[in-house]
């Protein structure tokens, strides 16, 4: 069997045709990640002025540091949230949508509007919505005999952060698991059905195996997401307290680079953070993804 080869009678053509994107790359991306390296292995004077080689002395610095080490189990315990709370609820609103109002676009299209909402946006709603003394939220609470205060109270600033963070990305889990559930062939589900198995039986045995893929793909997306894409919604609502916590290693990086001028260790951090989504994403297409169907 033959493979069909594109050719190009200019030579110099693909190359003129990717270096948009490499161009972009490289002034995004290459050239502000070799100088996050470069600082995290030097030592700026207070003035800016000056820098002095110091090696691994930022790294061995932050490892010790016992507030970097709590921010790092804060991150832990936020994307974990964030992820299960997100795919949760879109996959079960997914799920509705197939089944109820499989040819409703405009509930659909009601339901992927968050997504465009900026971060920072969204954290600025639901701090209204969560505000101790305006909020409706901490208003309807009052009846359980719930004080909220999520000023004061560092686990009510964790779930206010978790709830703005999972419903801005709920929307797009939403789309790829509807694309999902709608791929699925019928007949394997109304054979079941005809077998006699319920429809949760009938989801967890056939749907959702089905849909590791998406699951697989969603899961990777939501940790980079809750590890990056997640500060404007903490500046937005916590700015990292009461207290640091919601200091998550994101909102650390920029509350040591920018608001202490520490330039070293936040490039170290930055660096860092960096390793541990490239390991994480490692360890999932190493182990996880074995249990993926395809």
């Amino acid at each position: 069997m033959q493979t069909k080869r594109s050719t190009y009678q200019n030579r110099w053509l693909p190359y003129l045709l990717l270096a948009p994107q490499l161009i972009i790359t490289l002034v995004f991306f290459i050239w502000p990640a070799s100088q996050a390296v470069k600082s995290s292995v030097e030592r700026t004077d207070p003035f800016g002025f000056k820098t002095t080689f110091i090696g691994l002395e930022n790294y061995a610095q932050i490892l010790a540091d016992i507030t970097y080490l709590n921010a790092l189990g804060r991150t832990a315990v936020f994307s974990v949230s964030v992820t299960l709370l997100s795919m949760g609820i879109a996959l079960l609103l997914a799920v509705c949508v197939n089944r109820v109002l499989r040819t409703s676009k405009f509930y659909t299209t009601l339901l992927v509007w968050p997504y465009a909402v900026a971060p920072v946006v969204a954290g600025v709603l639901w701090w209204f919505l969560f505000n101790p003394t305006i909020g409706l939220i901490p208003h309807l609470l009052d009846w359980f005999n719930i004080n909220w205060n999520h000023r004061v109270s560092g686990t009510q600033a964790m779930i206010l952060i978790t709830i703005a963070a999972a419903w801005k990305q709920v929307s797009y889990n939403f789309l790829f698991f509807l694309a999902g559930l709608q791929s699925i062939p019928q007949p394997l589900i109304e054979a079941a059905a005809i077998d006699g198995a319920k429809p949760f039986k009938r989801f967890w045995s056939i749907v959702f195996p089905l849909l590791s893929p998406t699951t697989f793909f969603l899961i990777i997306i939501n940790i980079n997401y809750v590890m990056f894409d997640t500060f404007g919604v903490i500046d937005a609502t916590t700015k990292g307290g009461p207290n640091q916590a919601t200091m998550t290693l994101v909102y650390k990086i920029y509350n040591d680079g920018v608001v202490g001028l520490n330039i070293g260790s936040s490039s170290a951090q930055s660096v860092m953070l960096m390793g541990i989504v490239l390991l994480l994403t490692f360890i999932q297409f190493r182990f996880v993804e074995r249990r993926v169907n395809y």
